[in-house]
Parts: structure tokens; sequence; C-alpha cells
């Protein structure tokens, strides 16, 4: 797909996960055992061959800046093309919007080969086959092209995503901004393809009306005037939106029919390589129905859990329905349960930390 810019907006992320976006933004939350969110966004690119992404941050993307390096996992190490990461001109300053960041970067834009934009966030758990978007977007003949999918979360009780109404034809005829939707609800996914010249001529009409919201001000303005065409992504997709549904959406992945469809079918998803050894099981380990990465040691008892790169379960130590992430160490004798562990948490001997209704999270380096 040579004619494509693909646009990853970090813009209008929310600390929807609190103390796992204390110190990172969201598309860099860990996710899977070895993967950072927006490792989903990046490899649906990939597979459509976009080889020039830019990402547009807002806050806290050291961590983002040094997993994704120069692009290279994701075929975008090129001179030419590649990866840009475009932070805001103005730091000191408030973002208003995306708008105003798609703004300030202008020549960004209109300095691109491409024809097509493709606008995607960075934390969906999700595989889009982009190809076949663009395919329907030019069949429909759309200025723009939104991507929808119908709410099958768990309830969500504060007004955080956008709800389309979308006729018989596909057309996009309203767009609820904020809701809380009940099941069905057909959720934009903030995903969109436009033309380039299009999406250039709309930013600057926005700026000149102090205008600064893609969704509200680019998207839902002009349904009347566009021909603003929905697409129904139907494939899995968690609808993260608290630690609760990051835990519960982790632990699908201990579902082999799921984990088959992100990892063995159609295209991979890549991430970041680091050249450890395999996972290491001793004799005295117990592991079930969970994912281990490598550079693990196992000497103790893992259940229902997510293992990422690098931990150690001592012996006697049990984990259960958790997810312990980078170079964690669970000394001997400690028993968690429902807990999440940000990186190079150490739990220390003998300690029982479990929580009952909804997972707890311990911070980042945090020895407890």
């Amino acid at each position: 797909m040579r004619n494509v810019l693909g646009v990853i907006n970090l813009v209008n992320e929310r600390p929807i996960l609190k103390e796992l976006t204390h110190h990172r933004c969201l598309a860099s939350v860990p996710f899977g055992g070895r993967y950072r969110m927006i490792d989903f966004t990046m490899s649906n690119f990939m597979n459509a061959s976009v080889s020039k992404v830019a990402i547009f941050t807002k806050d806290k993307y050291r961590s983002l800046m040094d997993h994704l390096g120069s692009g290279k996992e994701w075929d975008l190490d090129h001179r030419s093309q590649g990866l840009f990461i475009l932070p805001s001109i103005h730091p000191d300053e408030k973002i208003k919007g995306d708008i105003q960041q798609f703004y300030d970067h202008l020549e960004f834009f209109q300095r691109a080969t491409a024809d097509t934009v493709i606008i995607a966030p960075g934390h969906h758990i999700c595989k889009i086959d982009f190809n076949d978007v663009i395919k329907v977007h030019e069949s429909n003949e759309a200025d723009i092209t939104v991507l929808y999918k119908d709410f099958d979360g768990k309830p969500v009780n504060r007004p955080l995503y956008h709800q389309l109404s979308v006729d018989t034809d596909g057309v996009v005829r309203d767009i609820n901004l904020y809701t809380a939707p009940a099941k069905g609800d057909h959720i934009c996914l903030e995903t969109y393809v436009i033309k380039k010249q299009l999406l250039i001529d709309l930013i600057k009409s926005c700026i000149e009306y102090e205008e600064y919201d893609f969704l509200k001000d680019v998207v839902k303005a002009n349904l009347k005037e566009l021909n603003v065409q929905g697409y129904h992504f139907t494939g899995h997709m968690p609808f993260i939106h608290s630690l609760e549904t990051y835990h519960e959406s982790s632990m699908e992945f201990l579902n082999p029919e799921i984990l088959h469809t992100y990892f063995y079918d159609s295209w991979e998803v890549f991430t970041k390589i680091k050249h450890e050894a395999p996972a290491e099981y001793a004799i005295s380990s117990n592991v079930s129905n969970s994912l281990i990465a490598n550079g693990c040691i196992i000497e103790g008892t893992v259940e229902n859990s997510i293992i990422f790169r690098g931990v150690k379960v001592r012996k006697g130590a049990v984990v259960k329905n958790s997810i312990i992430m980078q170079k964690g160490d669970i000394e001997e004798g400690a028993h968690i349960e429902n807990i999440i562990t940000d990186k190079q948490v150490i739990i220390t001997k003998d300690q029982i930390i479990t929580a009952r209704k909804k997972p707890t999270v311990i911070k980042k380096e945090e020895v407890v």
C-alpha cells in the first residue's frame, strides 16, 4: 500500500489505566507477555505495507520512544519513509486538541507523497486489515471512512465512548460523543481513512475557526457536507476502559483460540526484540494455563497468569490469576493472586497478597 500514510494519534489518550499510566502513555502499556499496546496498530500498518508512519504524542512518551526505536521490527527503518515521532512543538502549553497538533506539523503532511491517510489510536488490541478498509473506502467513493464495532464489553459507568448512527447503506448519519454504551451500540474506534489533501484543507479550516477536535469538528461537523461512510469491524477487540477490563482482556489471551487468532492467523504481531534465553522451568515448577515469556526462571507455581520477560518465580512461590511484568521477582514462599505488578517489582519472601473483587496494581520498582 504505497500511497498511504499511517498516523497513530495519541493526543486523545486518557489515563484510564491509572497506576499503569503514571509514568508511560497508554499506548506504551505492556500487554500479552511480550508486547506493548501500540504493537498491534503498528503491526496492522505493517501488514498493509504502509511504509511511513507518524506518531503524534502528547506526554509521557519516553518509554514509547525506547520501545519503538528506529521502527526496525515493523520494517520502518527507511531513509526516506519510515517512522516519525512528532511531539508537541509547544511543550509548555496545554494541547488544545489533536487538530492543533496536526496543524503544528502540517508541513509533514504536505511533504508526504501519500494521497491517503489512515488515522488510528495506539491502544486498541485488534487486527484490522487496512487493505480491506482502503478497498471499501474507495469503492464507496467516501470522503471519510470511520471504523466502528458493536459494543460487547463490560458495562461502563461513565461516558467514555463515541457512538455512531449508521444507516442501512453504511452512511454515518450522527455521532453521539462521550456515551456510556449499551450492548450492541456502534462504537467509533477513532480510526479514519481520509484523502490527504482533504485532511489538510479541513485542518486549516478548523484552525481558522478555532476548532481543535478531529472527531467533533472534522467528522461530526461535516456529516451533511461530506460522504462519511462507516466500516463495520467484526473481529476480536476487547473494550479496555479500566484496570479491571485490562486484566480481563489480558486473561482472554490464555484462550488458545484467541491466541491463535492474533499470533498465527493471517499476519503476525511484531514487537521489540530482546535476545534472551527461553524460559527455564525447574523440577519444582508447576505451571498451568499461563503465558510465560522468554528469559523467565520458574521454580514455583504459576496458574492462569501472564508472566512477562525476565521474571523470576522462586521455589515455593505461588502466582495465580495475575500479570507479572518485566523483570519482576516473586521470592520464596510468596503467594499472590489477582494482582498486576508493574516492571521490576519485588514481592519479598513469604508475602501473601490477594485481591478479591478487582485486581490490585503494585507500582513500578516497588518492593513489597
